[in-house]
């Protein structure tokens, strides 16, 4: 409970019941948890994935059996037309747009001498023009509706430290993120858009796991809180930057990393 500086203390409200997001690339990982965690608080969920699979089906079957309206949409998001279609449709199913979470990203691999121009443009569409499009979309239609909402990009410990192990591309497209949330932040926050980043380390999802199998104890060496984080982990934050309780809050980027970006 907070402290409310006159000896009474209140039970956070978060204050997210009946709200309205999107969540690209929640079929799996850390997406599905944020899809989840949100649903668990009264969200209406549209949740995208590059393909409608059975994976991304389940998610929004469990979103449902909690009580909220939940929609599957595919799109390519390395592709303009697909992620303004993708917006599209989500605005019809859902109406009005409150929370924004850009999740979806690649994670190609090449040392820089490697990397091919079109693993390079894949990159660079993934992991920054997608999210500035859903975003330019976002912050439209909620400017012209004069309503509030909440953009939240996930991000990476590599947009900071750069990356040592083959994906330059990667971590270019992550720092870019990063400047283009403080400039949306900058933008848009006045008029009741709140903009917002949180940098993981290392999860356990499907994008990383073979690595964290195939060198035990590696990663938790290099993480002061001495374990990989968990989607969930990284959801219970999300859902927190994504409620009223966290209004104040625009412009940075949150260290989730366990403390790999402690300075």
């Amino acid at each position: 409970m907070p402290w409310m500086g006159s000896g009474t203390s209140i039970k956070m409200d978060l204050k997210l019941n009946g709200k309205n997001a999107i969540i690209t690339g929640g079929s799996r990982g850390v997406g599905r948890a944020i899809a989840l965690g949100l649903a668990a608080e009264g969200v209406n969920v549209v949740v995208t994935a590059r393909n409608s699979s059975k994976v991304l089906l389940d998610v929004v079957e469990e979103a449902k059996s909690m009580g909220v309206k939940a929609y599957p949409l595919e799109a390519n998001m390395n592709n303009a037309d697909d992620v303004q279609v993708m917006m599209k449709e989500a605005e019809a199913l859902l109406g009005d747009l409150d929370i924004l979470i850009n999740n979806a990203g690649i994670w190609l691999t090449g040392w820089i001498q490697d990397i091919s121009l079109t693993d390079w443009e894949e990159t660079m569409d993934v992991n920054l023009t997608a999210p500035f499009l859903t975003s330019q979309y976002f912050a439209k239609v909620n400017l012209a509706k004069q309503r509030p909402g909440r953009i939240i990009n996930i991000n990476s410990q590599a947009a900071f430290n750069g990356s040592t192990t083959g994906h330059a591309h990667y971590a270019a497209s992550k720092a870019g993120m990063v400047a283009l949330t403080i400039s949306m932040a900058r933008e848009l926050s006045s008029q009741g858009i709140t903009v917002n980043g949180i940098a993981l380390g290392v999860v356990d999802t499907d994008m990383i796991r073979d690595n964290i199998n195939a060198n035990p104890g590696y990663y938790e060496s290099r993480i002061p809180i001495g374990r990989v984080a968990q989607p969930q982990d990284i959801a219970n934050i999300v859902v927190f930057m994504a409620s009223e309780p966290a209004s104040y809050l625009t412009g940075t980027t949150i260290d989730a990393t366990g403390g790999m970006l402690m300075r």
